[in-house]
Parts: C-alpha cells; structure tokens; sequence
C-alpha cells in the first residue's frame, strides 16, 4: 500500500542523514519515477524534505525537523507497547522497561485502555535463557567471535561463530550466525549451547543472507507417515497439524497422513500418546517402534 511505502519511507529519512532515489527504488522494489512522486506526497503533506543534485547529493529532511508523532494512532502505539512487553519477558534487564516508560511519559493519550495483546516470549527455562540472549546480543553489537559448546542429536561439539541474527522461532530461541567449523552460515538453539563466551574481534560480513526459516528449508521432509489414532487423541492432532490433518472413519478413529523430516522427531512425538495410535506407513518406522517396545518390555518386566 501507498500510505505504507510512505511511512517506510520517512522512516528511513529520519534515521539516515542523507538517501538517494535509486537506493529507495530497491528497498520498496518500485521504480524511481515512483519514489520522487512519493517524496512529492511528503512534500505537500508539510515534511521539509531537502533533495541536491550530483556527486553526494541525495534526500535528505531538513536539519532540526522532529516528526510530529500523531503519525502513529492509538492502535500503532499498543502495538509498539506489546513488541517491547513481549522482548522484556525474555529480557535479562530492564531495558525494554525503561523504553515502555519513556514512551508511555509522552504519549499519554496513545496509550490509553486495557492491553487487548500480551505476548511472552520466555520459555520454561527463562533464568538461563535470559543471559544467553544478553550475552549474544552484545556480540552482535560490539563485533565479537562467539564460542560455545554445542549439544545436537549427532554429538557434542565446541564452535566458533560470527554471530548475526536473534530469532524467536518454533517456541524456542537460535542464534544465526556464520560458523568457522563448517565454513557456512548456520542456526543454533540457545536450548543447546553452553558456556558461551566472546573470544575475539570479527569483521562483519557484507554479503550476509537473510535465515531461510521457511519449514520446508530447515525441516525437509524425508517421507509420509500414515497412521491410526484414538479419537481422544483429536484434540492432539488439531493442536500439532489442523484439522485437515486427518480423516474421521466411521468407526471414530483418525486415519492421519503428514511429511515427517526425520525418523526421531517422528518417534519421540509418536510415543508420547503411548497406545493411543498405530504407525501403518513406513514399515521402517513400525520397526524401529517394534524395537523400542521390546526393549522397554525388557527393561521393566517383574522377575
């Protein structure tokens, strides 16, 4: 939308001292001729906006000019209140809380009424997750080589990486980051890393890629499991997949059908509803349960 290309663009105007049109054009993915009819907009919308022309010239905002904050409704503040309510529950200070104060003293009038939206992005294990996230975010910041111990399904392992990104993903924390032991840009799970330390100075990376966090990218699916569940077992398959998931069979029962991205995940996530589900497809799954069955049978049968 046009009002929004607006925005970004007066946002961007307002934290760099000087833009080119071009430089616009890429970021919005428009042309150039409709970037100058948007800076003519803000023109006669009362933005003091400063264009020159040749060798570093550029658009700029006039020096001194503050925005008038009325640009953000009451609905737009809530929303920047409940990003920051939502960081300070991870937080292992009280930035983000200060920040609420700061923007609550001057805008008194925007952020008025009940808070219709809470999000809290703390986990089970917040008292550790907290200074990892600090620690992480100052070597994002300062430039710093992050080492750690890595716990994975593969094995243990010590890494070494430039880190880039925080992100909250899959109810858990990761960083991003490019990892010196595989030469290539990976994604850690705060869950698994311990003592995490700075070790050195880095030069950050000007060819950085944005994390591809799409499913099919990091969970690829290596087959189709079908399976039978308990009908009480409904509310289980809704809350995981939806409910187009699985078909209801005349007798009750759920036939469910999905992509699975590896053989562990789908065993440990079919073994939490016990005896509530039969594994049809594939046979290597049935086995492998088979397996674990007679082991356990093994493990806890009375003398």
């Amino acid at each position: 939308m046009k009002i929004d290309r607006l925005i970004g663009i007066l946002s961007i105007l307002l934290q760099k001292e000087k833009v080119t049109a071009p430089e616009l054009a890429q970021v919005f993915e428009v042309s150039k001729r409709t970037i100058n009819r948007d800076i003519d907009d803000l023109c006669r919308a009362g933005i003091p906006i400063v264009t020159s022309q040749g060798t570093g010239g550029g658009i700029s905002i006039m020096d001194g000019y503050r925005m008038d904050r009325t640009i953000l409704s009451s609905k737009d503040m809530q929303m920047i209140m409940a990003g920051l309510r939502s960081l300070d529950s991870v937080s292992g200070s009280h930035y983000y809380g200060q920040l609420m104060e700061k923007i609550k003293a001057g805008s008194t009038e925007f952020v008025s009424g009940s808070e219709s939206i809470l999000i809290d992005l703390s986990s089970w294990n917040k008292d550790s997750i907290s200074p990892k996230i600090e620690l992480i975010q100052d070597a994002i910041e300062l430039g710093r080589i992050l080492k750690f111990e890595y716990y994975a399904p593969k094995g243990n392992s010590e890494r070494e990486i430039e880190p880039y990104y925080l992100i909250f993903k899959w109810s858990s924390w990761y960083v991003y980051g490019y990892c010196l032991l595989r030469n290539d840009f990976r994604l850690f799970k705060l869950n698994r890393m311990a003592e995490i330390a700075h070790v050195r100075n880095f030069e950050k990376r000007s060819d950085v890629p944005m994390p591809d966090l799409s499913n099919e990218r990091v969970f690829p699916s290596k087959g189709k499991v079908k399976a039978i569940f308990d009908a009480s077992m409904k509310w289980h398959l809704i809350e995981e997949y939806g409910i187009e998931s699985f078909t209801e069979l005349s007798d009750g029962k759920l036939l469910f059908e999905h992509d699975y991205a590896d053989d562990d995940g789908l065993l440990s996530w079919i073994l939490t509803m016990m005896d509530k589900v039969t594994v049809l497809e594939p046979d290597a799954i049935r086995q492998k349960l088979f397996c674990i069955a007679t082991e356990l049978t093994k493990k806890y049968r009375k003398e």
